[in-house]
């Protein structure tokens, strides 16, 4: 029997219970709050190393770029990153990723007191390199650029791991890696965030959709969306409120996310969610960063979920990103605390 009443709140001094009685205190703790759905299993967070290559837009027109680039530094421990390449088009270039590094800099003591495997700032710009600044032409494909020459070069090393590259801008590089060396596509995993980014440079798209149909590819053009709109965003967990308590004064990477934007948008965040959370081998399970359908189009390509239980309105699979919402959140949330003087 319980002698004395057990408020469970994160501040206060938790009573000396024996364990049963924790037991029934905890039960009663969960009466009347949501059923959630267990995490998916596999992933980066659950021990795999993935070799992750980012080509991004950031600096360009939309800051959300600045935002994910500090969330996937902050998760550089997990992660074997291999490259970070400016591929615009448009004003982003290869200054915006050192931007972000020399802030990550700054927090880098206090991030590899929690975790030795955060890799030195040295290491990240050397990886950081600059790619195509311009769209391809009508071909699709134009010239290397050090970009696209460094992706050929990571694929080909005698890792047999295969290289994720995550495509936050126009696809450029990776269709030009891909034409001037189509045997690195054995190796090779693509997960692109579309829409905009497509609209930017739709030859380089057109062309690997066309001639590269065997080519391992996720093409998101609105189940990224999940990141931003629906899920529960009340309270803590709202776009622009999370940013406030859990980003904000946050080490130097904090800082410069809310700087650039704000409110959270981090619409190119879910290909790293996807691996993070969920076996990155099968886009058809479940992940944080969304669950896929396949089509005819390929052995190896998979898009968004048109089913209505994944649907956010007009957003075809948006729901199976912001079903975990409070998850990556909360989890993003204790990686940000990393950026904080231990008391």
């Amino acid at each position: 029997m319980i002698a004395r009443p057990c408020h469970l709140t994160r501040r206060m001094r938790l009573p000396r219970l024996q364990p049963t009685a924790w037991a029934v205190c905890l039960a009663v703790a969960a009466l009347g709050q949501p059923a959630r759905a267990a995490e998916p299993a596999g992933g980066a967070l659950a021990g795999a190393r993935l070799r992750v290559i980012v080509s991004t837009d950031i600096g360009g027109s939309d800051p959300d770029d600045f935002q994910s680039m500090v969330h996937l530094l902050v998760y550089a421990d997990v992660l074997d990153l291999e490259g970070l390449i400016s591929s615009p088009p448009g004003r982003g270039r290869l200054e915006h990723i050192l931007e972000v590094i020399a802030a990550y800099e700054k927090d880098f003591p206090q991030l590899r007191r929690h975790a030795p495997s955060y890799p030195a700032p040295a290491v990240l710009r050397a990886i950081s390199k600059q790619g195509a600044i311009d769209p391809a032409p009508r071909a699709g494909v134009d010239r290397p650029t050090d970009g696209s020459r460094w992706i050929v070069e990571q694929v080909r090393q005698p890792d047999p791991r295969p290289l994720y590259v995550l495509v936050w801008g126009s696809i450029t590089d990776v269709a030009q890696a891909v034409h001037d060396a189509p045997e690195i596509k054995r190796k090779l995993r693509v997960y692109s965030i579309g829409s905009w980014n497509t609209r930017n440079d739709p030859a380089a798209r057109d062309y690997l959709y066309r001639q590269h149909g065997d080519l391992w590819w996720i093409e998101s053009d609105t189940t990224f969306r999940g990141m931003y709109i629906g899920g529960r965003q009340d309270g803590p967990w709202g776009n622009r409120t999370f940013l406030a308590e859990h980003v904000a004064h946050h080490g130097a990477l904090g800082d410069l996310l809310v700087a650039k934007k704000g409110d959270l948008k981090m619409g190119d965040t879910p290909s790293v969610l996807y691996l993070l959370r969920g076996d990155p081998n099968d886009p058809l399970g479940e992940h944080w960063g969304g669950a896929f359908v396949k089509t005819e189009h390929g052995p190896h390509y998979w898009t968004d979920n048109g089913s209505p239980e994944w649907r956010e309105g007009n957003r075809p699979g948006a729901t199976s990103v912001n079903k975990w919402r409070i998850d990556y959140l909360r989890d993003w949330q204790s990686h940000m605390d990393r950026t904080l003087p231990r008391r």
